[in-house]
């Protein structure tokens, strides 16, 4: 079993209630997840954020292709904190599966966000091309967040 890990920093021009509503609310959710190819209609996502309950984001590309991301929970600290799975980190079977913690800590009326995830079966290449799409869905929420 291969494992990888990187952490993204952000400072996003918004209030953390703002930037945590981004992650817990499927309608601001829907504006900014999944790469720009794609779009991640708020009626095709679940945030039940509370330790125990699911996630999942259905991304709608051209021709009706689809890809679906869910995990659980973990951790959930308004409006600061969240932990939670992609996959099934204890019982990944053959496929990739990480642990993601995100920290929202207030600064001078912005908001700098931690985003740290740990990959099960993920070799580095793998975990390069999450942070890339990762850092992609972070400038979009940014362009969110500023026309909020």
């Amino acid at each position: 079993m291969t494992t990888a890990e990187y952490e993204i920093t952000r400072t996003l021009d918004a209030p953390r209630e703002l930037v945590y509503e981004a992650w817990t609310e499927p309608k601001r959710f829907s504006h900014w997840f999944g790469p720009r190819i794609f779009a991640t209609p708020a009626d095709r996502i679940v945030l039940d954020a509370r330790p125990g309950g699911t996630w999942q984001a259905t991304m709608v590309g051209e021709e009706g292709f689809e890809v679906t991301l869910n995990g659980v929970y973990r951790e959930v600290a308004a409006p600061g904190r969240l932990v939670f799975t992609t996959g099934d980190p204890d019982n990944p079977g053959d496929g990739p599966a990480s642990v993601v913690t995100l920290t929202l800590e207030e600064q001078d009326g912005a908001t700098v966000m931690r985003f740290h995830q740990y990959g099960v079966n993920t070799d580095s290449e793998h975990a390069e091309q999450a942070k890339a799409g990762w850092s992609e869905f972070f400038d979009r929420m940014a362009e969110h967040l500023a026309s909020s």
